[in-house]
């Protein structure tokens, strides 16, 4: 009788512990990796300046002219000057600064 229940016991206390394992491996497997890219958009976004190049999550290239305000920015796409659309600032996956191109010029030999 003694060795049932501390047969139970046991094994209600290994499936505790397999259960923790499952639940920190999820999340180092799936939050903390989540956290990390939010963190890295936030910063993203917050560095964004007027005349910095962006792709859109639609995969457009524009140029950014103005910050509304938190959410909101103003982005120019096309040579022709006319197409300007306020977009949400989550709507932008990568910024490129202005000035940050590198131009070599080749010296003549």
């Amino acid at each position: 009788m003694f060795l049932e229940s501390a047969s139970a016991a046991g094994s209600g206390l290994s499936l505790i512990v397999i259960i923790a394992f499952w639940i920190v491996l999820m999340y180092f497997m799936i939050v903390k990796p989540q956290k990390k890219q939010k963190k890295q958009m936030e910063d993203l976004h917050s560095s964004m300046e007027p005349g910095d190049s962006i792709m859109t999550t639609g995969g457009f290239y524009g140029t950014l002219l103005d910050i509304v305000d938190d959410t909101t920015v103003i982005v120019e796409f096309g040579n022709n000057k006319n197409c300007r659309i306020p977009m949400h600032k989550n709507a932008i996956a990568e910024v490129e600064k202005s000035g940050s191109a590198v131009v070599k010029e080749e010296s003549d030999k």
